[in-house]
């Protein structure tokens, strides 16, 4: 009786290890590139949360930013399978729109979360130079960093 109790827990021990063993692991680490763009006030340079900010994506349905306030940087999103994106910025009350040019690379991040699209930033511009656009960083990744300031 008492080696059948040990067998049983032998076998639940080894089927536990071995189930366990097949989860996968979890992606817990940032997967999408983001242009960040970090708002600052054209009179003093200082940083400046603008009171209302719409961002759409020129041919993307839906707003990214919708007249919301606190946005602190912004976030672009750039399509990997293009070379061009553009934005319509609607900041307090003047609007303009940007355009990115950039090449796309994959870049791996981890076993658990797979590939995503690093961007390396080429060029912008405004189309009416309603804003000033200042780059930081051409290396658009997955980690916090700046890319591009926008002053207003």
């Amino acid at each position: 009786m008492i080696a059948r109790n040990y067998t049983a827990a032998f076998f639940f021990i080894i089927l536990s290890a071995i189930l366990m063993s097949c989860t996968p692991e979890a992606c817990f680490e940032e997967t999408n590139a983001y242009l960040k763009a970090t708002f600052y006030s054209n009179d003093t340079k200082e940083k400046k949360t603008p009171d209302s900010l719409t961002v759409k994506g020129i041919g993307i349905m839906e707003n990214l930013y919708d007249r919301e306030s606190g946005i602190q940087p912004g976030l672009f999103p750039l399509d990997a399978s293009g070379e061009t994106c553009s934005f319509m910025i609607k900041i307090n009350d003047v609007t303009d729109t940007v355009s990115f040019h950039y090449t796309s690379y994959p870049h791996l991040i981890s076993k658990e979360c797979g590939y995503t699209f690093y961007h390396r930033l080429d060029t912008f511009f405004c189309k009416n130079d309603s804003f000033y656009i200042y780059r930081s960083s051409d290396n658009i990744t997955t980690a916090n960093e700046e890319n591009i300031r926008i002053f207003y």
